[in-house]
């Protein structure tokens, strides 16, 4: 079974920028990748998804023009790159899979059945 590992989460000022990765324990090429956020006391939301082939990708409104999700499968990485970081973007960032070749993006949570253990971002002055 996929295991994924993220990694590059810590404290910025705000205006900053993150890149956040996630490993992946094998092949993702037939997988869609999604990135998620929880900060404390609040739901778990979708930040960004990308397709199997990257094709496509989706964001949630409140990251749209700051962050980038891409992949690159020959490495069975996911990267987030996050730009122009601000206070409520302080949460712990989980990335997340599903088996779905051939099919879009999404950030329907439910879909997705192997998650990391997610990196704590902190936006800060």
């Amino acid at each position: 079974q996929l295991q994924l590992v993220e990694s590059g989460g810590g404290l910025v000022q705000p205006g900053g920028s993150l890149r956040l990765s996630c490993q992946a324990s094998g092949s993702t090429l037939d997988y869609a990748i999604g990135w998620f956020r929880q900060a404390p006391g609040k739901e778990r939301e979708g930040v960004s998804s990308i397709s199997s082939t990257g094709g496509s990708t989706t964001y949630a409104d409140s990251v749209k023009g700051r962050f980038t999700i891409s992949r690159d499968n020959a490495k069975n990485m996911v990267y987030l790159q996050m730009n122009s970081l601000k206070p409520q973007d302080t949460a712990v960032y989980y990335c997340a899979a599903v088996w779905a070749p051939g099919y879009g993006s999404t950030l329907l949570r439910a879909r997705y059945d192997t998650w990391g253990q997610g990196t704590q971002v902190s936006v800060s002055s």
